[in-house]
């Protein structure tokens, strides 16, 4: 790549579990250490979720979203945080009749599932446009409700990533730019791995890549044991890469992962020894067109 490879780290996610991994981020201080090591290490991204700390839940109470960001922005301001919004578009039929929702339904007016972007207003929120089966679930996110979200977003001043699961997605995505919901060149997000959405190859990331909305500044990544086959993908494609415990436990076979920080490390070495460098954070929001005041 002529521009240096920005890292992300998914810090927590919804899915992972202690059970797969002890040393998973759970409270806001262990998620904002994390945070700030992965900074460290060479992220210059971080995309978070946040848990009940009681329970280890995915939570999406603005104040456990306000208490991580305060945290991260008094160490270390200029790496780039980037917030979900995926919690909130969740349906599980309920076995006896699947017009009644199941337990694991969290469906939330959109607006609701954004509140925490327009109070925080971070760097970056994710959007996501996938509509799919998602393990014992269905994400349902309408054109309508994504159109309501995007706006919420742009009021904040906050740039989306549009998290991309499938090839529907993309189409989408172009509609949306076309009606001005979106702005042109934007910020993606290839995920890959996910069952029923797009698989981990290099023909399925080519392929995904061609799809994109012209001038997109985009990453790939992958999930469970493809995680860090996909960094080296990724890079050969000229994308940027995203690992961490979001997406994956272990940091080669059989080895668990001791930390967001070390998975960071680990991106690092196979961008930096594929004859990449990493992008630090003032490169970084230069290029996603972010504030670079008082950043050194």
């Amino acid at each position: 790549m002529d521009r240096p490879t920005i890292i992300t780290c998914a810090i927590t996610g919804n899915h992972t579990t202690r059970e797969q991994n002890e040393r998973l981020p759970v409270t806001p201080g262990e998620i904002a250490a994390a945070c700030l090591e992965a900074g460290e290490a060479g992220a210059s991204i971080v995309h978070i979720h946040v848990r009940d700390p009681a329970t280890g839940a995915p939570s999406m109470e603005v104040e456990l979203y306000a208490d991580v960001v305060r945290r991260v922005r008094e160490s270390m301001p200029g790496l780039v945080l980037n917030l979900t919004t995926g919690p909130g578009g969740r349906f599980q039929p309920s076995s006896h009749d699947p017009v009644v929702p199941g337990p694991r339904t969290n469906f939330l007016v959109p607006e609701k599932r954004v509140e925490h972007i327009r109070i925080i207003r971070p760097d970056i929120a994710t959007l996501d446009l996938n509509t799919m089966t998602f393990g014992r679930e269905v994400v349902i996110n309408t054109p309508d409700n994504i159109r309501r979200m995007a706006a919420v977003i742009r009021q904040a001043g906050v740039v989306p990533e549009l998290e991309l699961f499938d090839s529907g997605d993309m189409h989408l995505a172009a509609d949306l730019i076309e009606d001005g919901t979106l702005e042109p060149a934007p910020l993606c997000s290839i995920v890959m791995g996910v069952r029923y959405g797009f698989q981990p190859s290099i023909e399925t990331l080519i392929y995904a890549r061609g799809l994109l909305p012209a001038g997109a500044t985009w990453t790939a990544f992958a999930t469970g044991r493809q995680a860090f086959p996909m960094v080296a993908l990724a890079y050969l494609a000229g994308g940027n890469v995203r690992v961490g415990m979001e997406d994956a436990v272990y940091l080669s076979r059989g080895v668990l992962a001791q930390s967001n920080a070390e998975m960071v490390g680990k991106a690092r070495r196979i961008v930096e020894e594929l004859g990449g460098a990493v992008s630090n954070c003032r490169q970084t929001r230069e290029r996603l067109g972010l504030s670079v005041a008082g950043i050194s």
